[in-house]
């Protein structure tokens, strides 16, 4: 399993969570406190987040973020 990999599916992960609730990456980025661009280039692959930055993301998402982790590992 690559750094690349893993990547990928987390944003993938994020990217499907955000849609089942709705939230446009502005409104997911601005609830968590970050610039929507981050959360775009997390959606993308191309950013690896702090574990700070992913725990804001997951509180937004009412996820767990053992649940981000998880959801990511079964698309492996």
């Amino acid at each position: 399993m690559s750094t690349k990999s893993v990547l990928r599916s987390l944003s993938e992960e994020v990217r499907e969570r955000r849609k089942r609730r709705n939230l446009s990456q502005e409104t997911l980025a601005f609830g968590a406190g970050i610039h929507p661009n981050v959360v775009g280039r997390l959606e993308r692959g191309i950013y690896n987040p702090t574990v700070k930055i992913l725990l804001a993301i997951a509180v937004e998402l009412n996820t767990p973020l053992q649940e981000l982790f998880a959801g990511a590992a079964e698309r492996e």
